[in-house]
């Protein structure tokens, strides 16, 4: 047990790092786009007179909910918006302790599912890179398909996330290789 929690913890370190160096270093221009000065100025001030009534929150423009609404979003163009009405530093040092934390929290979890479910480094491994993948094509590419989202950004948020997560399984994976589960066996059957 010792080890699946020692292997979690340096997964969910590597997770971390991993997750500085796609989005903390100028890479992460590769799945950005941006917009110049005063034209960040204006959509700023947009914002903040259109939004900060209903605040902080995630906001579809136009809104589809309503009839004129439905129209405008046929036409375009359109904008999910992550909106918050307050402001933070762009390296903000309590997110990135949360980040930390919640990087570990994932680590070990992963670790302690492929120390239940499976009993060897090989099968871990397998189900590490399966299971990333299986969540970043359902919960990043599935953004693109359904929402339209952007498919540079999307892929590179995919790309680095399966790279995160299946690092932090095989980190983990490898760390359990020491001592494979005994199972006891009598006759034919496994018990």
């Amino acid at each position: 047990m010792l080890r699946s929690l020692i292997g979690g913890l340096l997964g969910g370190l590597a997770m971390f790092i991993t997750g500085f160096i796609f989005w903390g270093t100028p890479l992460s221009a590769l799945a950005l786009s941006r917009a110049d000065d005063q034209g960040s100025a204006n959509l700023q001030a947009a914002m903040a007179q259109a939004l900060n009534t209903t605040g902080t929150g995630v906001y579809v423009i136009p809104d589809p909910a309503t009839a004129q609404g439905t129209i405008l979003y046929g036409r375009g163009p359109v904008a999910q918006i992550f909106y918050n009405s307050g402001g933070f530093p762009v390296m903000d040092g309590s997110a990135l302790i949360g980040g930390l934390i919640l990087s570990l929290v994932v680590g070990v979890l992963i670790a302690l599912a492929l120390r239940y479910a499976l009993g060897d480094f090989a099968s871990r491994a397998r189900v590490s890179i399966l299971f990333a993948l299986a969540a970043v094509l359902w919960l990043h590419i599935g953004q693109a398909v359904f929402n339209h989202a952007p498919w540079g950004y999307i892929l590179y948020l995919a790309f680095s996330d399966f790279v995160a997560l299946a690092l932090a399984g095989l980190i983990a994976a490898k760390l359990m290789e020491g001592k494979p589960n005994a199972a006891v066996t009598s006759g034919d059957t496994l018990h």
